[in-house]
């Protein structure tokens, strides 16, 4: 077959991909039997448009991770095969990227706190695997809303399609540009917990302090949370279905419920522990500016983001 020939055809990334996901041992099986399988079907379909017709086999054959899960005997049952995929893509993404850097942060703070080699290497394992946990927890719970949500992908999202495949030189990419929102939002989540829980400063008389105000886990704190799940949950929906009106108003419900208590804590001086602040400080104070400015910023960010998204919802129209 000519059009399963070529080096970079749609056929060649489709079994790429799904090769990337079996064991190694498997690869070159399945590989040549999927290629055979392709060709196979395609040649049944007896039209001069094999392209077309290519196209419409990849369709049917349907996501390639879920098409690996079946040939590696891997169940898709955690989440369920309808958001499976994009679960294990950004749970992959957030803890080889993001888990490194929090933990090269914390373990950089212990250095300049003089610290022993010790210290810090324990530091940065307690952690990785508070803060893995933490992303974990988080991302599984929030896709398990997202799938119970009492709407299919079908009607919600979008059905997976050829257009889909990574380039077949740079497989990572489509995928972390589709999910750096999600990462970033799910990241904020799991950082907010995980300082509340772990006290992560400690000051020179050895007392454990969280980042943030304390006082917020009384009132303000819990919408900010749950703007933030909203904003991963939406993010999620957004990767496999484009923007539109009611997709825009959502977002932009969930962006108010994030950005105005998070701004309205801003202005009032509220967001950071008085205790770190003076453990750090001593006796000099935060400009009230950087709070205004703050806040302001938040709100430009909220809004320019629904914006965008009401743009792009009147663009596929």
């Amino acid at each position: 077959m000519s059009s399963l020939s070529g080096a970079g055809t749609l056929a060649d990334r489709y079994v790429d991909e799904v090769v990337r996901h079996v064991p190694a041992g498997q690869r070159d099986d399945v590989a040549d039997e999927l290629r055979a399988t392709i060709a196979d079907t395609v040649e049944a379909r007896g039209t001069a448009d094999q392209e077309a017709a290519e196209r419409a086999v990849l369709t049917e054959l349907g996501d390639p991770l879920r098409l690996a899960a079946r040939y590696a005997d891997r169940p898709l049952a955690l989440i369920g095969p309808a958001f499976y995929p994009a679960y294990k893509r950004l749970l992959v993404l957030l803890l080889s990227t993001a888990l490194p850097v929090v933990m090269a942060v914390t373990m950089g703070l212990d250095v300049l706190d003089g610290k022993g080699l010790g210290e810090v290497i324990g530091s940065g394992v307690e952690t990785a695997l508070t803060v893995g946990a933490q992303v974990i927890a988080w991302l599984t719970v929030i896709f398990a809303v997202a799938e119970r949500s009492g709407k299919r992908v079908e009607a919600v999202g979008r059905e997976w399609t050829p257009d889909d495949l990574p380039e077949r030189r740079a497989p990572q990419r489509r995928c972390t540009a589709a999910y750096a929102g999600v990462a970033w939002h799910a990241l904020l989540l799991a950082l907010v917990v995980w300082q509340h829980t772990a006290k992560p400063y400690r000051t020179a008389g050895g007392e454990r302090l969280e980042v943030l105000h304390p006082g917020l886990w009384s009132g303000w704190m819990w919408p900010v949370l749950a703007g933030l799940t909203g904003l991963v949950v939406l993010g999620v929906i957004r990767a496999m279905h484009p923007w539109t009106l009611r997709l825009a108003a959502w977002s932009a419900a969930v962006e108010a419920l994030f950005a105005l208590p998070l701004a309205w804590i801003l202005h009032r001086q509220e967001f950071f522990n008085p205790a770190l602040l003076e453990s750090v400080n001593g006796s000099w104070q935060t400009p009230d500016a950087f709070y205004t400015a703050a806040a302001l910023g938040v709100l430009a960010v909220g809004v320019g983001e629904t914006a965008k998204h009401f743009r792009a919802a009147r663009g596929t129209r």
